[in-house]
């Protein structure tokens, strides 16, 4: 069995010098050296009357780095795990752990070039089999390392909305780009040139209204359309402000319906013309008119009922309707909803997002390699437990949850419960690193040295040395009077 697939246990230490006290040979006692590195221990055993000797090492040592230091590294890195987190668990348990610094040369020498490795490898994989597909649809979108418009990072995922596979996942820094408002276009731009390079064709792409992923795409001649979340989000928050003013309250009615119409717009249509004309025919709808001027969509397509309520519809004319109005074909709400996505939408794709944040989370900043070596591994997890089924009781019944989403405000959805997530991708890493990193590094090191990194965001500014930053250090509460 090889050495880190061995189990492992939790020893005190005068346990286990208790073996070492009494010599073997003649039974008195001994002179005991214990040596500690990290997790490792080394203990010299010396009879000063019979002169035995021997030398106990509680685990193996690969070259001159033990092996226990490592495998308790790479645990950490591939699991998406905190070393300073688990530092502060091994205090408190007085259990003995390596340093830092330690942690950072093993990520450096063995496991950021054993994960970049391995990730080539599955995308080379993916590539291949999309290559021999002809109807390829993807789904991209940006997620920024931390909130607002003062990102340093900024990763684009790429995934096929057809098997929800993350394909390509591309990771840009703001000074490379000019600016954070820059990197979505910039890592599009780089998926793209990707996916061409390795054969793909392209049936469609699904992304969010960025304005500059409109025109880049439309550049480059590719079918884009618009994830219809996205856009509903937009429409309902304005709905929703709309419904708070005077003689507007009816509009609380006919939230969620607007919503739910703008969804089946999309999916109910074969083309642009016909999705317009389906979205427009609820200003008539909400003012109880079922028959409209568009050929595309003549009527409504629910049975007609005559209704005796005449206060849950709009009134022509009232300062209700022509707010919504305004809100809901504009111009530019008019040309989003040509195109939208009739099939696929993004939604998975910001299922994914919430995973990275357990890799990366947004309050810990990472360097450049370290941050895309995470992405790689949410990409890894996420690519493996994508497609699992549902969980079922032991009588066969499908199981599901209740979620109260903060954005419902106390309403409810129902979701179905997933089994067990599997970490086959992590037992992958760990006999990558111990069977072929550790016996030789350099030519994985030599493809990640491949990647270029840009330089940090302060290499363009002037460092000045420790001493004149402490003598120019004055706190504000000390400072004199203007």
């Amino acid at each position: 069995m090889p050495f880190h697939k061995d189990a492992k246990y939790i020893v005190f230490e005068k346990c286990l010098l208790s073996l070492f006290n009494s010599c073997p040979v003649c039974t008195r006692a001994c002179n005991v050296c214990p040596r500690r590195r990290g997790t490792f221990i080394a203990i010299d055993q010396l009879c000063p009357h019979c002169e035995f000797f021997r030398q106990w090492r509680s685990q193996p040592v690969i070259g001159s780095t033990p092996v226990g230091n490592l495998q308790l590294s790479a645990a950490i890195y591939c699991s998406g795990a905190s070393f300073l987190k688990m530092q502060k668990v091994f205090r408190a348990m007085y259990l003995k752990m390596h340093t830092y610094d330690a942690f950072r040369k093993h990520a450096r020498t063995y496991l950021e070039p054993a994960i970049i490795h391995k990730w080539n490898e599955d995308q080379n994989m993916q590539l291949h089999y999309l290559s021999q597909n002809k109807n390829v649809i993807l789904g991209g979108d940006m997620r920024a390392d931390s909130p607002g418009h003062c990102a340093k990072y900024g990763s684009y995922t790429m995934m096929d909305l057809q098997t929800n596979n993350i394909i390509d996942l591309q990771l840009v820094q703001s000074n490379e780009v000019g600016g954070s408002y820059h990197m979505e276009k910039e890592g599009l731009r780089r998926s793209l040139d990707l996916l061409e390079e390795s054969g793909i064709k392209l049936d469609c792409i699904v992304t969010d209204r960025h304005p500059q992923i409109q025109k880049f795409l439309k550049d480059r001649k590719i079918t884009h359309y618009y994830d219809v979340w996205h856009m509903a989000k937009g429409l309902s928050k304005k709905v929703e402000k709309l419904s708070k003013a005077k003689d507007c309250g009816l509009m609380k009615q006919w939230h969620k319906s607007i919503t739910n119409h703008l969804y089946w717009s999309a999916s109910s249509s074969d083309s642009g013309p016909e999705k317009l004309a389906k979205w427009t025919s609820i200003i008539n709808h909400i003012q109880d008119i079922h028959t409209h001027s568009d050929p595309a969509f003549p009527r409504c397509q629910h049975e007609l009922r005559v209704s005796k309520d005449h206060s849950k519809w709009f009134q022509p004319g009232s300062t209700a309707l022509n707010r919504l109005q305004r809100v809901l074909i504009n111009k530019r709400v008019l040309s989003d909803v040509e195109m939208l996505s009739p099939h696929y939408q993004t939604s998975t794709v910001e299922s994914f997002h919430k995973v990275i944040l357990h890799f990366a989370p947004k309050n810990v900043v990472f360097p450049f390699i370290g941050m895309l070596c995470r992405l790689y591994l949410a990409a890894m997890h996420f690519n493996e437990n994508a497609g699992r089924p549902q969980l079922t009781t032991s009588k066969g019944k499908l199981v599901y949850k209740l979620h109260f989403p903060k954005a419902k405000k106390g309403g409810h959805t129902v979701k179905p419960v997933k089994t067990q997530a599997t970490f086959c991708y992590v037992i992958s890493l760990m006999n990558t690193v111990f069977e072929e990193v550790v016996r030789d590094p350099l030519p994985y090191l030599d493809g990640m040295q491949k990647i270029p990194v840009p330089p940090n965001l302060s290499s363009q500014y002037d460092r000045p040395s420790m001493e004149e930053a402490v003598a120019q250090h004055v706190s504000r509460f000390s400072q004199g009077g203007v």
